[in-house]
């Protein structure tokens, strides 16, 4: 496969692998892209829960991205874990200095699917300021919007205000994934400033979804840098997340890891 695409990615390390940094060069690569890292921090984590965060200082994490965009550049900038307001301050001096143009997929993440906190409540209103106004696509998941948003989504028809509302927060496009909505059928909402569309999939009955959100952004992200549109890149995304489910291999004894090197079809641009 022709590697094409370069993605930075801005995110936390997961030891377990199955999320996080790890999760997001899996993916770059089996989708046919470059991966470059800037880590934020090192988590000691599997697939029961994160035990302990090594952050990394801001300064070190702004010369990480300084010398990847100065010599390897980027396509595409996808972010996760930013865990620290000085954190997300940073990363924003950064992308204004160096890649003001660059496409920016950003994935709010504030807690593993384990349930621990990864992001710090100081860090949210930072988010909200700076980061999401830059955002070319902003991927929440449920939990992750209502606290951008102050309130709870439950229903199909709210996930729809939902959407539009958290667009109209900065964001020139919004992914917002249903996976904790009950039911049998899955439903995502994309909201572009063309409206909103919904993508509906059976859900897979699965424990073994760690890094699904990681995943997921890191699709779109790596399919936006090789030139796709925005809705092909989440179609194209959501397909890999789902085979990434179906085929997991089964590790650990909490929410297990994806299989994130299944076949993919190769892309196609435009």
């Amino acid at each position: 496969m022709l590697t094409r695409g370069r993605v930075l990615v801005v995110a936390g390390s997961d030891s377990g692998g199955g999320a996080g940094i790890q999760a997001d060069i899996k993916t770059i690569t089996a989708l046919g892209g470059y991966a470059a890292t800037a880590i934020t921090a090192l988590t000691a984590q599997n697939t029961r829960g994160v035990f302990d965060i090594l952050e990394v200082p801001a300064d070190f994490l702004r010369r990480q991205i300084d010398v990847v965009l100065s010599d390897l550049g980027a396509d595409a900038i996808k972010t996760g874990m930013l865990h620290r307001a000085a954190a997300i301050e940073t990363l924003c001096d950064a992308l204004e200095a160096m890649a003001p143009r660059t496409p920016l997929v950003v994935d709010p993440v504030m807690a593993a699917t384990s349930g621990s906190r990864l992001l710090d409540a100081a860090a949210i209103a930072v988010l909200r300021r700076r980061l999401m106004p830059r955002a070319d696509v902003l991927t929440p998941n449920l939990p992750e919007a209502a606290v951008l948003l102050g309130g709870g989504i439950e229903t199909r028809a709210a996930m729809r205000e939902a959407a539009s509302a958290l667009r109209a927060l900065g964001p020139r496009a919004v992914l917002l994934k249903g996976g904790h909505l009950q039911g049998e059928t899955l439903v995502d909402v994309l909201a572009t400033p063309d409206g909103l569309e919904e993508f509906e999939a059976p859900r897979i009955d699965s424990r073994h979804t760690h890094g699904t959100g990681c995943t997921l952004a890191s699709a779109v992200a790596v399919s936006l840098a090789q030139g796709l549109g925005l809705r092909d890149a989440v179609i194209r995304a959501r397909a890999f997340v789902r085979e990434a489910i179906r085929t997991a291999p089964g590790f650990g004894g909490g929410h297990g890891p994806l299989n994130h090197a299944h076949t993919v079809a190769p892309f196609k641009a435009g």
